[in-house]
């Protein structure tokens, strides 16, 4: 990490081009240089990186890891909208847990190649079965205050996860598949993020797994909020760092607020 002789590094993980705007990523670069920050350039676009993520897909698909999905949101939620008695709906780190409705229709039929432009999902049980029991290692707070080796059980992880999209027809990857890749381009050792992405480092440690990929130390920390509580997020439309700025806010005050410093 940098305060540990590391290097901060920026990615402009715009895969989804629909919420992609130049004019956006130009206040991530200024809220951030505002903030003190520096890193090395250029800065990884994972736009710019798509093949990458496509071999990775290749590889899964060939060995008979992934399949199609043609289902929609709405195909979904009508297929667990009667669970049995007594029983409550799953939810995983991407939502609803997938019922697998086109786990055996999707397979790979033969030596049929990857397909283009279609909804890919991971097999968890398949690949579980795999890589085995994982772990991975957390120095921060974890997701209730766990530390140091976190075990993750197959079972466990099948349980908890279902048939994640590793490809969506609009982008040619997901969030999963490109994060771990990029991890192990850039040479991550540390990854810092908040807690509300604990569930879905098991995710990542199966695809580090299956691409032979190495597995950096985790660190999750509490989710950061404003002076009056509310956590900072666009889905719940937080305040922007421009806004606090326009406001007369200086980089410490963001930090005490954020309780960076006392």
């Amino acid at each position: 990490m940098a305060g540990d002789g590391g290097t901060f590094l920026l990615r402009i993980e715009d895969i989804d081009r629909s919420r992609a705007r130049p004019e956006w990523e130009a206040k991530i670069y200024d809220d951030l240089a505002w903030l003190g920050l520096t890193w090395p350039t250029p800065v990884l676009r994972q736009s710019d990186h798509l093949p990458r993520y496509r071999d990775a897909l290749e590889r899964l698909w060939n060995d008979g890891l992934l399949y199609r999905c043609t289902c929609r949101r709405k195909d979904i939620e009508s297929a667990l909208s009667a669970p049995q008695e007594g029983a409550e709906r799953a939810f995983g780190p991407d939502g609803l847990i997938y019922p697998g409705t086109c786990r055996e229709v999707g397979r790979r039929q033969g030596n049929e190649p990857l397909p283009d432009d279609a909804v890919l999902r991971l097999d968890m049980a398949r690949a579980t079965a795999k890589t085995g029991d994982l772990w991975f290692q957390e120095d921060g707070a974890g997701q209730n205050g766990e530390t140091g080796r976190i075990a993750l059980p197959a079972d466990q992880v099948v349980q908890d996860t279902g048939d994640i999209i590793l490809a969506r027809r609009d982008m040619g990857t997901s969030y999963h598949l490109s994060v771990v890749v990029d991890d192990a381009a850039q040479g991550i050792t540390h990854v810092t993020r908040g807690q509300d992405l604990f569930e879905a480092t098991q995710i990542h440690c199966v695809l580090q797994a299956l691409l032979d990929l190495p597995r950096p130390v985790y660190h999750h920390h509490r989710l950061i909020r404003d002076e009056n509580g509310k956590r900072l997020a666009k889905r719940d439309d937080a305040r922007a760092i421009a806004t606090y700025r326009k406001d007369g806010k200086s980089p410490a005050d963001l930090r005490r607020m954020v309780g960076l410093t006392p």
